[in-house]
């Protein structure tokens, strides 16, 4: 970044102090990092590639409002203006606080730990639907996979007492959530609904009034489960440019084996195929809930940051889809041990049922089974980056096509 772009920036905001350093982190996939130190602080400020700012702006009315509710967010810094989206030259950036934190996989997490990530990824969903109600409903859509993109470590204090969130729900009453990480609101936002209190989030309705079978049922624009002729084309595509990538190496030799062995399975399993009417309710999620899109500080979460995929989309598969990053082995299996607790966090925090669960976890191994993104990254686009990530997520395709009953009873039980 210019100091004249940075200069121009930073003069629509006031009470910032002067720039001592603005340097480049890890590029992301959908916006670029910068670490900024000014004589007042430390920031993090962000570039937006894709520059649509009212998917921006929703992004920062969400994260404002969640924040007032309690839950762990990094909320953008408003401008003089009360703007969080700031354009200049053409290119839109968004400011927020730095936060010091560390990343937390599944194999750092104890049993109670994992529920409490459960519980606090179901007050998310329970939350956001609160908070997204006065916005545009847009379509569900499938989520694109891609490699989790660094996050933006963005400091907030370490509260005095656990959050709300992470207790059980208590026999009778207590007070809303403490506002963890407060953060300046922009004016032109309309009041923040009532408090969302995550410690009955349990009893929070995620919706409309439930129908016989709320969990069921595919709404226009639902996304529709892979199709194996599309797949076995994909994967024709696929073993023809491993087979002629030269000099072949370990990795190509594993790519044409998994591809194989990947269309037998899809083969022997395509009469399982999900069908519309069992997509799970959709509604607002975070749309990239991993490892590297949550900070914490000590064992307590600090900041879920990357809301760039903020969406409609089946609730429960967000669920399934995030154990499947936070809980997958280096060899390629699930620590089921830990899955358990954390579907029985998601299920106390949004009132899921087993039901709406199973069918969650049918349809993103269904998706898994059928998804090569990062094999279409190397072959088809020359990027490497996901390469080591492929060894694992592969594996886990087929591990849970082996064991589907116990990963369905983990996450219903």
């Amino acid at each position: 970044m210019g100091p004249g772009t940075l200069a121009a920036l930073l003069g629509r905001y006031t009470a910032l102090g002067e720039p001592l350093s603005c340097r480049p982190l890890t590029e992301g996939l959908l916006n670029r990092g910068y670490r900024l130190t000014t004589t007042r602080g430390r920031y993090f400020l962000k570039h937006h590639l894709d520059g649509d700012q009212a998917a921006i702006a929703r992004q920062h009315r969400a994260t404002l409002r969640l924040a007032g509710l309690g839950v762990p967010v990094a909320p953008p810094v408003a401008a003089a203006d009360g703007s969080t989206v700031t354009v200049v030259g053409g290119r839109c950036y968004a400011l927020h606080p730095w936060i010091d934190g560390t990343h937390r996989d599944g194999g750092d997490l104890t049993g109670p730990q994992s529920r409490r990530l459960g519980r606090l990824l179901g007050v998310v969903h329970v939350c956001l639907d609160r908070v997204m109600r006065a916005e545009p409903t847009p379509h569900p859509a499938t989520p694109a996979p891609e490699p989790p993109a660094p996050p933006a470590p963005v400091p907030a204090r370490a509260p005095e007492r656990a959050p709300s969130w992470a207790a059980p729900p208590p026999s009778r009453p207590e007070p809303p959530a403490p506002r963890l990480l407060p953060g300046p609101r922009s004016a032109s936002l309309s009041p923040a609904p009532p408090p969302c209190d995550p410690a009955h989030a349990a009893h929070v309705s995620p919706g409309p009034a439930p129908s016989p079978a709320p969990w069921m049922g595919a709404p226009p624009g639902s996304p529709v489960a892979a199709d194996p002729a599309e797949t076995f084309a994909l994967i024709d595509d696929l073993l023809a440019l491993a087979r002629r990538r030269r000099p072949r190496d370990a990795f190509d030799e594993l790519a044409e084996h998994r591809l194989i062995e990947r269309r037998a399975l899809i083969e022997r399993h395509a009469h399982r195929r999900p069908t519309p009417a069992t997509t799970p309710a959709s509604g607002w999620v975070h749309g990239d809930f991993h490892p590297l899109n949550l900070l914490y500080r000590g064992t307590e979460p600090a900041a879920i940051v990357d809301w760039d995929r903020l969406g409609v989309q089946p609730r429960a598969e967000e669920a399934v889809r995030a154990a499947a990053i936070f809980f997958v082995r280096p060899g390629g299996t699930l620590a089921l041990a830990k899955v358990r607790p954390y579907a029985r966090g998601y299920r106390a925090a949004t009132g899921a049922s087993p039901q709406e669960l199973a069918a969650a976890v049918h349809r993103v191994w269904w998706e898994r089974l059928n998804d090569f993104w990062i094999l279409r990254w190397r072959y088809q686009r020359g990027d490497h980056r996901a390469d080591p990530q492929f060894p694992a997520v592969a594996a886990l395709a087929v591990w849970w096509t082996s064991r589907y009953e116990a990963v369905r009873a983990a996450f219903c039980e």
